[in-house]
């Protein structure tokens, strides 16, 4: 039976890779955690992510988006100090802001869920060629919703990171066609095929 080359990578990957990758997300708090996680990456690597997890969900309320909005200076003090941490006040400052941009999208349009699905039109997108060959950093559907998350105040949400979160939530099924998460993504929930779309390597 086929599979995603990284998934093997190691357990944490593996598990990730099943359980999570790729499942749609309708649920805002999860669906800030994946973009959070995405956010925290940027110029490093997944795996390091993965590994932080847990001491990401202390440091931030659980991804609890209502909370880290009201956070202030001490909470940022309490964040950098916490062992194991990212020691990076940029990015500590970033998810605190966008908690708060998050709570304005679900103030508009009801949930932040409604708000990025409406990009695909509510389906699970299936790029032509991507179940086979490569699979790009970016394209024309990520940069459109970095410039409008952007433009609504986020930060750390380039079109490459906002790319990764689109495959981590289940808008973008990346998955190989050979692997068994490709086929139970699409059995279980509405897909639409689309040609590649202004894709950066």
């Amino acid at each position: 039976m086929g599979y995603c080359a990284w998934a093997g990578i190691n357990e944490a990957n593996r598990v990730y890779h099943d359980t999570e990758w790729g499942v749609p997300v309708h649920d805002d708090r999860k669906m800030f955690e994946h973009l959070t996680l995405e956010c925290l990456q940027c110029g490093l690597s997944w795996d390091l992510m993965l590994k932080k997890r847990e001491i990401f969900r202390n440091c931030f309320d659980n991804f609890n988006y209502d909370r880290i909005a009201a956070y202030d200076e001490k909470d940022v003090e309490r964040i950098l100090n916490t062992e194991g941490m990212i020691r990076s006040s940029r990015k500590v400052q970033a998810v605190i802001n966008n908690a708060r941009c998050y709570r304005k999208i679900r103030e508009e349009f009801g949930s932040f869920c409604d708000y990025i699905w409406a990009f695909s039109g509510g389906k699970v997108i299936l790029y032509r060629g991507h179940d086979t060959g490569p699979i790009p950093v970016s394209n024309g559907l990520s940069d459109k919703i970095s410039r409008d998350l952007k433009k609504r105040g986020f930060k750390y949400v380039g079109a490459i990171t906002i790319y990764s979160h689109l495959q981590a939530c289940g808008i973008i099924n990346d998955h190989d066609r050979d692997c068994p998460c490709y086929l139970r993504i699409n059995s279980g929930h509405p897909t639409v095929v689309m040609p590649r779309d202004h894709e950066v390597k």
